[in-house]
């Protein structure tokens, strides 16, 4: 009834617009006013989790940061640097490594790898200077930028992808923290 009501209030206030309007024709709306259009809804911001899913080439990270209760942490505020692992440099791992990674077992030592490719801050890659840089495993990396940039012995692919809450470097090689 309501619905009723509203659809006949709008045709008859409609009509009366058109009926008073000189020159105005129903057949031909014209545009409306800058103050009457909507603006477009915000985007969300895409996180390092985010922008690692949309890039496809991380499944396997993305899998062992599930297995590891890791993906809220990578989508909170931040910000982070990622040196993210390809699936082609989890593959390069020897025979058995991930899998034992991804063992329920191993949950902890599968966060201290992944804590591992993880610094606090955001580090633009023309940001980076030579030296050791502590990630959140509480271990270090050495990061090198004669040749290229290399954190430890892998080398950046591509760096600077950029996020909401952080930068991914994408490197070719995973980072195996020393044993404790």
């Amino acid at each position: 009834m309501v619905r009723k009501l509203f659809t006949l209030s709008l045709a008859v206030a409609s009509a009366t617009v058109l009926a008073v309007a000189p020159g105005v024709h129903a057949s031909s709306p014209s545009p409306a006013p800058a103050s009457a259009k909507t603006a477009a809804p915000a985007q969300k911001a895409k996180t390092i989790v985010d922008v690692a899913t949309e890039a496809g080439s991380f499944t396997t990270l993305l899998k062992a940061l599930e297995a590891a209760d890791l993906v809220k942490t990578l989508s909170e505020e931040g910000p982070f640097t990622v040196f993210a692992p390809t699936d082609e440099a989890f593959a390069a791992l020897p025979k058995g490594t991930l899998d034992d990674l991804l063992k329920p077992e191993n949950k902890e030592k599968l966060k201290r790898v992944l804590s591992y490719h993880v610094v606090s801050g955001e580090l633009l890659s023309q940001n980076l200077e030579a030296g050791k840089v502590t990630t959140l495993a509480e271990v270090p990396v050495e990061i090198s930028i004669k040749d290229g940039i290399r954190v430890n012995d892998a080398k950046v692919a591509t760096p600077d992808l950029k996020a909401s809450n952080g930068i991914i470097h994408v490197i070719d090689k995973v980072l195996l923290p020393p044993e404790k």
